[in-house]
């Protein structure tokens, strides 16, 4: 079914109410976004030409679930389990993103991080159907054509990858996009953002993924990676093709590399509504997991040293957000970055190295730290021991590296260490959440980047605070969109931080968790995109929602009505036959 045969009518939230069909009988199968399948009722059937190609029993869309519910749990893996969902999206979205809903926390870990990883590494050989957009240096040229087809759609949420930083993974060519397609789901799932109005875009520049290249098997345009002029063009034709089709849609960089992440953020920070959600999105969740250990702790931000070990676009990103925070807090620049080190794989970044620029803005002086005698002193535990770090904060991807010495390095700082090993996967993080409370004996208040079960020590059961950017991101994107914010701010990243810690319980920050459950993501995203409107307000760049007639009028009363009742929630819709 062509994207011209249904037309979406919505209300004046700009919500989707109903959608007028313009074809019948089987073709209506071919359309995910009006198929029902079973769950066409007799009038429907009759009404769209459907009688006796569907089986006679009508099923409502709840015992669709329940039965989809039973084939995942039939399933001998989860990369099985994720082919069955990404199968159902592409014949029945408001079915896959119902029963996605149905137990969220186990089926995000399906769509979504660790198992989109190998979805990414496979894509080729897994491929069932073409998901979004390709570009590659053979189209570009062709893009404002192209994304003029989708202008039907109403696209107000694009998530944007050239490939290369997939998750811990790195360069996956064409794979990427599985990426988009899993935080364009998570877009719907928490912000409920419809389906229709997402788009996800590969920007294919080659790969220098050596298996890839010699894959028979490989779609991805085999060449190596355009670098250099050839790379910035690129990225320059791209941006402007999606500025002129979409002018009030977001647009989300996701895993580029460490100096092309920040550079493209930073170039069309004012010429698209964008952001990038591994340096912003991950500086946004981490601040919000530190500053819930700072209620239950009864400090302040001024109070603590920070120490991120890692310092590609997440750990960056985590050290601009402390930096913003800390100076909105009243503390100068120059006294907000003193209180923060970055740590990569040769260990502090100090200014008398060759750095790249997105690092050099956290990089130290040696001439100003004392204890800094020897290269020895560059290493993580004497980091730890000699600046008196207080906060810990893993991105390095290096499984492990917090150990006891370094854990017990951070107690005698302070009675309660902050440690968050944020690497994905699972065995890439810096430790595991059981060794943490062991050797702080429960003092330690962890959060980390992967889903971690339960841990018991010595009778008290503590749940791991998991800091997962889809705290953050849907959020975001609504609270934007619903502001008719001309352009992504830090302080909205700030404002998201302190709504997300605003959703852990008094119960939980009792028992020690940082982070609200992923059980309660639809809620946690309708906080932050209240106070990133309010945001946008209260910094004099909001305007008229694009999207919708009702307005907020800067009144924030109103910014929460526009912002409830935009969403679309995974249920099916009235058809008009046309």
């Amino acid at each position: 079914m062509s994207e011209n045969s249904a037309q979406f009518k919505y209300d004046e939230y700009g919500n989707t109410r109903e959608i007028y069909v313009y074809s019948s009988g089987s073709e209506l199968h071919g359309n995910a976004f009006i198929n029902k399948g079973t769950a066409f009722t007799w009038d429907e059937r009759l009404r769209l030409g459907l009688v006796a190609m569907l089986p006679p029993s009508v099923r409502t869309l709840e015992e669709q679930v329940a039965n989809s519910r039973l084939k995942v749990q039939n399933k001998e893996s989860d990369i099985e389990r994720f082919i069955y969902i990404r199968s159902l999206f592409d014949r029945n979205v408001a079915l896959a993103h119902a029963l996605i809903k149905s137990d969220i926390a186990r089926n995000m870990s399906i769509i979504y991080t660790p198992t989109v990883g190998l979805a990414c590494q496979n894509y080729s050989s897994m491929f069932r159907s073409a998901n979004g957009l390709h570009f590659y240096p053979g189209n570009i040229d062709h893009a404002e054509d192209v994304l003029r087809r989708f202008q039907q759609r109403d696209i107000r949420v694009a998530v944007v990858t050239d490939n290369q930083g997939i998750l811990g993974i790195g360069d996956q060519g064409a794979g990427g996009i599985a990426i988009c397609v899993g935080k364009l789901m998570l877009y719907t799932q928490g912000a409920g953002i419809a389906p229709w109005h997402c788009l996800p875009i590969s920007l294919d520049v080659g790969t220098n993924n050596e298996a890839l290249l010699a894959d028979d098997e490989y779609l991805g345009w085999r060449h190596k990676r355009i670098t250099g002029d050839q790379y910035i063009d690129f990225i320059q034709r791209f941006a402007r093709a999606f500025r002129n089709v979409f002018p009030n849609a977001l647009c989300q960089w996701e895993d580029f590399s460490k100096q092309n992440a920040f550079a493209i953020r930073d170039t069309y920070l004012h010429d698209l509504i964008s952001f990038n959600d591994d340096i912003q999105g991950t500086g946004a969740v981490a601040l919000a997991g530190i500053l819930t250990a700072m209620k239950i702790k009864g400090e302040t931000l001024s109070d603590q040293v920070f120490l991120i070990h890692g310092a590609g676009a997440g750990g960056i990103g985590i050290a601009e957000q402390i930096k913003t925070a800390l100076c909105e807090s009243g503390m100068s620049r120059e006294d907000a970055r003193a209180r923060i080190f970055a740590l990569d794989s040769r260990g502090l970044i100090t200014t008398d190295r060759d750095l790249l620029p997105y690092k050099q803005k956290f990089a130290k002086d040696p001439a100003s730290l004392d204890w800094l005698q020897d290269e020895k002193d560059l290493r993580l535990e004497n980091v730890v021991q000699k600046a008196g770090v207080t906060v810990l904060i893993g991105t390095s991807g290096q499984a492990g590296c917090f150990s006891r010495e370094v854990v017990q390095a951070v107690l005698e700082h302070t009675d309660q260490p902050v440690v968050m090993p944020l690497s994905n996967p699972t065995d890439h993080a810096e430790a595991v959440p059981a060794d943490l409370y062991s050797w702080s004996r429960g003092r330690a208040l962890v959060g980390t980047g992967s889903p971690f079960p339960d841990v018991l020590y010595e009778g008290a059961s503590y749940r791991v605070g998991q800091a997962n950017n889809v705290f953050v991101f849907p959020g975001v994107g609504l609270g934007t969109l619903a502001s008719g914010a001309r352009e992504v701010l830090p302080e909205f990243f700030t404002a998201a931080a302190y709504a997300v810690s605003s959703c852990v319980s008094k119960e939980a920050m009792a028992a020690g968790t940082l982070l609200p459950p992923v059980t309660d993501l639809a809620a946690v995203s309708l906080k932050v995109a209240q106070a990133v409107g309010e945001a946008a307000i209260a910094n004099g760049v909001s305007r008229s929602c694009a999207f919708a007639n009702f307005q907020h009028q800067n009144d924030p009363t109103r910014l929460k009505e526009l912002v409830r009742k935009m969403r679309w929630s995974p249920d099916y819709l009235p058809l008009v036959a046309m």
